[in-house]
């Protein structure tokens, strides 16, 4: 079970964003400050993928989750994210899970490496507290980024750039044997080089990460939120009994519109799924090409 959620993109169309100073960081010598629990001994991991824990520098909170809390901070002259996860002294089942989990997602960490895929930089398992790091995507979410645009505003040729972004990362993690499951736009991250990195990996069928794919492509056309008008419940019944969907506009680009369509499909053996057939393998990609060709040539 992976917590990482991150595509990449840029959300600052050039300008670079501030560095902190290594004098705004606090160093991760006294972990007692991001323990859920009292304290517990700390004791110093040995593999080979363990952090140097005095070159290792915290910054503010930007994210949490509900055993985690993910920090700004420095690692040998480097920005990273550091995810923080805390093991409850007075729970040992939960404390098992989460060390095996804080297991799993390192090791799977570790395999991965594409242009696509965000960066693993260290990690740090010392009980009662399990560090990852990771390099920093500074941008915030696509989601924030697109809430932020005014609607049918993003230039095509910004959209089949993104769009060909996810589709890599997502060929790469199914080509490793891996499933996202967990694709949108809040797990989608923007940086500064204008590209697209994703992590999240779960055992499930491909098709369910193909009609996400079609949301997510949807919500760049679009800049909006799907079925902003219904509670999460609503929005789910509608889909799953009344196969409700976005609507595509008339001026949606005809090639666009279909794979759209077709990774949405109500019938899940009818969304293009296949080697050749899926967004993202290279013949699907292709879609995106005559796009481009269609528009800019």
């Amino acid at each position: 079970m992976l917590n990482f959620d991150c595509f990449r993109q840029n959300a600052n169309r050039g300008r670079p964003e501030r560095r902190l100073s290594l004098g705004e960081y606090r160093r991760a010598e006294s972990w007692s400050k991001y323990l859920v629990s009292d304290g517990g001994e700390i004791k110093e991991g040995e593999e080979e993928w363990s952090a140097d824990m005095s070159e290792l520098f915290i910054g503010d909170k930007f994210a949490k989750g509900r055993h985690s809390r993910i920090y700004r901070g420095m690692y040998k002259q480097r920005e990273v994210a550091i995810k923080i996860v805390s093991q409850p002294e007075e729970d040992e089942i939960l404390a098992s899970s989460l060390e095996m989990q804080f297991k799993s997602e390192v090791s799977f960490l570790l395999c991965l490496q594409h242009p696509n895929i965000v960066g693993f930089v260290a990690a740090c398992k010392k009980p009662p507290v399990f560090c990852i790091i990771t390099e920093y995507l500074s941008g915030g979410s696509l989601r924030r980024y697109l809430h932020k645009q005014e609607p049918h505003s993003l230039p095509l040729k910004l959209v089949v750039k993104l769009s060909l972004d996810i589709a890599r990362g997502m060929s790469y993690l199914h080509s490793q044997g891996i499933l996202h499951r967990d694709l949108k736009s809040e797990n989608l991250l923007l940086a500064e080089d204008m590209s697209v990195k994703m992590i999240k990996g779960k055992h499930h069928t491909r098709k369910v990460d193909v009609y996400s794919f079609g949301i997510v492509l949807w919500e760049l056309l679009t800049a909006l939120t799907p079925f902003s008008d219904m509670t999460p419940e609503q929005a789910a019944f509608a889909v799953a009994q009344k196969n409700a969907r976005p609507p595509i506009r008339a001026d949606c680009p005809p090639a666009l519109g279909r794979l759209i369509t077709q990774c949405w499909s109500a019938n899940p053996e009818t969304r293009p799924s296949s080697t050749r057939s899926s967004p993202f393998s290279r013949p699907g990609r292709r879609v995106f090409s005559k796009i481009r060709r269609c528009f800019y040539h």
